[in-house]
């Protein structure tokens, strides 16, 4: 069933915002009660958005990107390659693992003195390849 309210009708809603009630003009409202119902039932929790927004904000950083293609293109590197193939320091290239590893973009494992990292797993790699494609078909 479709409930549409007319394009010229006025409808006032209020919602909340930061304490404040906050009025939204509304110049059309159309509902179609089976599909909202639908998504509504399969909608994330509001932690899970949040965690995949903290991932693509994790992504948006240049050197971080380059980082993880990197990753992509070898299984495993060692910060110094990182870094030689970045053409920066280990020590910017250590401060960009961390907050991939904290974000559990990335895992490593020591061999001695020397860390070597992999993305963490295929869903990294599979959405890292995605965005790829979607940039390079523009």
């Amino acid at each position: 069933m479709i409930t549409c309210i007319g394009l010229f009708e006025y409808l006032f809603i209020f919602t909340i915002n930061f304490r404040k009630v906050v009025p939204i003009d509304v110049y059309m409202s159309c509902q179609e009660e089976e599909k909202v119902s639908s998504v509504r039932m399969k909608m994330k929790s509001d932690k899970c958005f949040q965690q995949l927004a903290e991932t693509f904000k994790a992504l948006s950083d240049p050197t971080r990107t380059k980082i993880i293609y990197a990753l992509y293109l070898e299984d495993e590197l060692c910060v110094g390659d990182i870094a030689a193939i970045l053409g920066t320091s280990d020590s910017v290239i250590s401060h960009q693992l961390r907050t991939l590893r904290n974000m559990k973009l990335v895992k490593y494992y020591k061999a001695g003195k020397v860390t070597y990292y992999s993305l963490d797993d295929v869903h990294i790699n599979n959405l890292f390849v995605e965005g790829l494609r979607h940039v390079e078909e523009r």
